[in-house]
């Protein structure tokens, strides 16, 4: 687009004013190379609002009453809603063959809860859901699922259960004919059966207010979100699942994300050749 600079003012240095201000809510981090994809995502934003300044919107975003529901739509510019049904799946098969049974015969009788922490439109946390209903888990024991994203946009698609081919490109015919209807031209809604097994809201991984009720779930899936945040956020929300979670509980972050030199609160295991971290036990 890069019609921001052409029709909006921007007075020297509201580029980084914004993307600091950016970055402190949501964690999303865009550098010097990426500032002018930032004010093009917020250009009809500021249009919307009758400002002709980037300034203006600075400060709305930071200072004014209204600010709460506008940073609603700033969540919804910004993010990142690429994901599909069956991604990275080494993890999942992990979850179902070692952890779970792991995890279940350590507490008996009690609810194992897994938390897809920025599942977009929620293609995650249902693929995690069919999984454990093909390995028969949930006929075996009390799981509670749970997904959210920073979107509202993305969570209410998630709601929904409504998806398009894009969505399925990892996935069997079979399973998409099992699992889904048909829903109008090239768009298939999830079973119930399966929909009602996650629930879904929208949590803000900078807000430890939003963090804290979900991080005490025993698994969390993060997984190709930190490629979005810089270090000091990824230390930030990563120090904010070690001290909700449980002591023996699991973080799965995506195949490109590394936390190692980040983090000491979680330790690199391999369960059944997937790459996991598990919380270490001194972690507060």
């Amino acid at each position: 687009m890069r019609f921001h600079s052409e029709i909006l003012g921007l007075p020297k240095g509201t580029e980084s004013l914004l993307a600091d201000l950016v970055h402190s809510r949501t964690g999303i981090y865009f550098d010097a190379s990426k500032i002018d994809l930032l004010m093009d995502k917020l250009s009809p934003l500021v249009i919307r609002r009758g400002f002709n300044s980037f300034l203006d919107y600075y400060y709305l975003l930071k200072y004014d009453d209204t600010a709460p529901a506008e940073w609603v739509n700033v969540m919804n510019a910004i993010s990142v809603g690429e994901t599909y049904f069956w991604r990275e799946f080494d993890q999942i098969l992990a979850l179902t063959h070692s952890i779970v049974p792991r995890w279940l015969a350590a507490h008996p009788g009690q609810t194992l809860r897994i938390w897809s922490a920025a599942c977009a439109t929620g293609e995650e946390p249902l693929t995690i859901a069919l999984a454990l209903h093909e390995a028969g888990w949930f006929d075996r024991a009390s799981i509670e699922i749970r997904g959210s994203d920073g979107s509202s946009a993305s969570i209410d698609k998630a709601i929904s259960g409504v998806y398009r081919e894009r969505s399925f490109r990892s996935l069997s015919p079979e399973r998409r004919a099992r699992y889904f209807l048909p829903e109008g031209p090239r768009s298939w809604r999830v079973v119930p059966e399966l929909q009602s097994k996650v629930r879904f809201s929208v949590v803000n991984l900078m807000s430890e207010a939003d963090v804290a009720p979900l991080a005490t779930a025993d698994i969390i899936f993060c997984r190709n979100v930190f490629i979005y945040f810089s270090e000091s956020s990824i230390s930030s929300t990563v120090r904010l699942f070690a001290r909700y979670m449980p002591a023996d509980g699991y973080l799965c972050v995506g195949t490109a994300e590394s936390l190692l030199r980040l983090t000491t609160d979680f330790v690199l295991k391999d369960i059944d050749n997937a790459f996991i971290y598990e919380k270490e036990s001194r972690a507060q």
